[in-house]
């Protein structure tokens, strides 16, 4: 009694290649439904379809290794920039492999400019990095798992204009011709997605791509026009 269901009625379709995004308020369901996507917990049979099959017949580690996840909080090892790309990884990684993803992160001439290079210690939880960097190096880990699916959730959240620029740039690198899924606050991060959907209360109310949704002046265009990307 006095429980309702964190989503009802969501119904939606994400194109293999195309950035697909999630918008809406605080506790519209968007975390939910990420959490649903990567298995965290289990939804109702016949729910989830992943390439027609639903998703409930993957065992949990063979979707993940099909999945790269980069959170609004980026978690590293006391260890070195190298050992916290790398780690997990069952291949050896070219030391020209690394340098690539560091340049798409936008993060190549910090890490070069550095002592140590790649083997700079980045602190207790990444204490020696600062907020971006700390999420532009989660963002090149993402990029080593050369995973078919990529997950960014409110990656640009905690960050100033500055920077957020930085890794705004650095998402629109990484996500060109891939499946990625992205969790937006700031609208900023979401201007090229090919598809937008708008999550209310656990239900959507809108989805299309930027421009049809602007032009419907509904719910989307409201929020945006909040945020004042014009």
């Amino acid at each position: 009694r006095g429980k309702k269901n964190a989503l009802e009625a969501v119904n939606f379709c994400i194109e293999k290649g195309k950035t697909f995004a999630i918008v809406g308020p605080t506790g519209s369901g968007k975390t939910t439904l990420l959490h649903l996507l990567m298995r965290f917990y289990d939804c109702p049979p016949g729910t989830i379809f992943l390439d027609g099959e639903d998703i409930r017949q993957f065992k949990t580690d063979s979707l993940m290794r099909h999945i790269a996840f980069v959170g609004q909080e980026a978690h590293f090892f006391a260890d070195s920039i190298r050992h916290n790309l790398t780690y997990g990884l069952q291949r050896t990684v070219p030391e020209e492999l690394l340098k690539e993803v560091l340049r798409k992160a936008r993060l190549y001439d910090y890490v070069m400019g550095l002592p140590d290079k790649l083997d700079s210690l980045t602190g207790d939880r990444g204490v020696q990095l600062s907020g971006g960097e700390r999420q532009r190096l989660a963002i090149a880990r993402a990029l080593l798992r050369d995973a078919e699916i990529l997950i960014l959730d409110e990656a640009t959240s905690a960050l100033d204009s500055s920077t957020e620029k930085l890794v705004q740039e650095a998402i629109a690198d990484v996500t060109r011709g891939r499946t990625a899924i992205v969790v937006a606050h700031r609208f900023s991060t979401i201007q090229h997605a090919d598809k937008i959907v708008v999550l209310n209360e656990g239900r959507v109310g809108e989805e299309g791509s930027l421009q049809e949704l602007l032009d419907k002046k509904g719910e989307f265009y409201g929020y945006w026009h909040q945020q004042k990307f014009f």
